[in-house]
């Protein structure tokens, strides 16, 4: 989806971000970097752009008020957009709303990378870019080097590891109404204090587009199944495995989703959809989410889905059964002479 074998990086600006809670202050460079160094530019663009090549998810900017110039990166970027000129007092700006939202105290200080980018390409088209990254991670690293009859050893501490961009994002200069288009990566995003790169300095929401939609689809019906069928059926795991299976297949095999399509095919009861369809609607509501009833369905959406649709039966500690194609040749009762549960497997031949 994101590609940058045209991209040139054309300016750079480095700012240094403390924790505000910690008392720790910002540090603003005076002017932007001159890289002339045809091996360092490669290297940065490395370390700022390789890992998006496999971002699938694109957001865009919002604000609360629905107004987009309030939205302090939006501002900045789009300014930036409409006259280069002004790239470094921007990124400065963006420097001083990043320090003002980094209170928690386990937010890292670090590196601020504010730069533009020309011609990196997002879904099949060329667009200006700018990346604001920061590194908060710092590595040491040995350095062996020849010397007289041998060879000699340092170190060099608190470097980067270009291979380890902790938190970026690129805006592209397209789509500016909706609020740009914007890719993120955030290597810590499982922590508490990391939210605040996508939800307090970004202000980001998920663009509504085939494959968010597909892949909100897939993630609502997989909660549907694993959490919310025992509260109104009686449903056994093995139940819950061909559902899952059942979903997944209509996804490969289609082309586009249609709901009520779906959800005879794939459910194919009257309570178990009328169940499925509220449980659509109350995720919507509470995440503010519309999913259409139709749309075509992204292939990569599915890819990344299918990596978390479990298809396994796990028995105690002593077996695990992988349940991929028809459920009608596993049979489930009870032994009472050993009061314990079994499965029968039916099977043609062992591979």
């Amino acid at each position: 989806m994101i590609s940058f074998f045209e991209a040139s990086l054309s300016e750079l600006s480095i700012h240094r971000i403390g924790n505000k809670s910690q008392d720790e202050f910002y540090v603003l460079s005076e002017q932007s970097v001159s890289i002339s160094d045809n091996l360092l530019n490669n290297l940065l663009q490395q370390y700022f752009l390789g890992q998006f090549e496999k971002v699938n998810e694109i957001y865009r900017f919002y604000h609360p008020n629905a107004d987009l110039n309030l939205n302090e990166v939006y501002h900045f970027v789009a300014s930036i957009f409409e006259d280069g000129q002004q790239f470094h007092s921007h990124s400065q700006e963006i420097a001083k709303h990043l320090y003002e939202v980094s209170g928690h105290p386990k937010i890292k200080s670090g590196e601020l990378y504010v730069a533009y980018f020309e011609n990196v390409q997002i879904e099949g088209g060329l667009h200006d870019a700018i990346g604001i990254f920061k590194s908060e991670t710092k590595e040491t690293y040995l350095k062996v080097y020849p010397e007289n009859s041998g060879f000699g050893l340092s170190y060099e501490q608190e470097a980067i590891n270009i291979s380890k961009l902790d938190k970026g994002c690129l805006i592209f200069n397209t789509d500016k109404e909706e609020g740009y288009r914007v890719a993120v990566i955030d290597q810590t995003n499982r922590s508490s204090e990391a939210v605040y790169w996508k939800d307090e300095f970004l202000k980001l929401r998920v663009r509504n587009d085939n494959f968010n939609q597909t892949n909100s689809v897939l993630g609502v019906y997989k909660s549907f199944v694993t959490e919310k069928l025992d509260e109104e059926f009686e449903i056994s795991k093995a139940d819950k495995i061909d559902l899952l299976n059942k979903s997944m297949k209509y996804f490969k095999e289609k082309e586009s989703f249609d709901l009520d399509e779906f959800s005879n095919e794939v459910i194919g009861n009257a309570e178990g959809i009328e169940s499925f369809k509220n449980f659509k609607r109350s995720y919507e509501e509470e995440f503010e989410t519309a999913i259409p009833d139709s749309f075509d369905i992204s292939g990569a959406a599915v890819k990344k889905q299918a990596r978390v649709y479990k298809s396994v039966l796990k028995l105690d500690k002593n077996f695990h059964i992988y349940i991929h194609g028809d459920k009608e040749l596993i049979e489930k009762g009870f032994d009472d002479d050993k009061s314990m549960n079994y499965y029968k497997v039916y099977f043609r031949e062992e591979q």
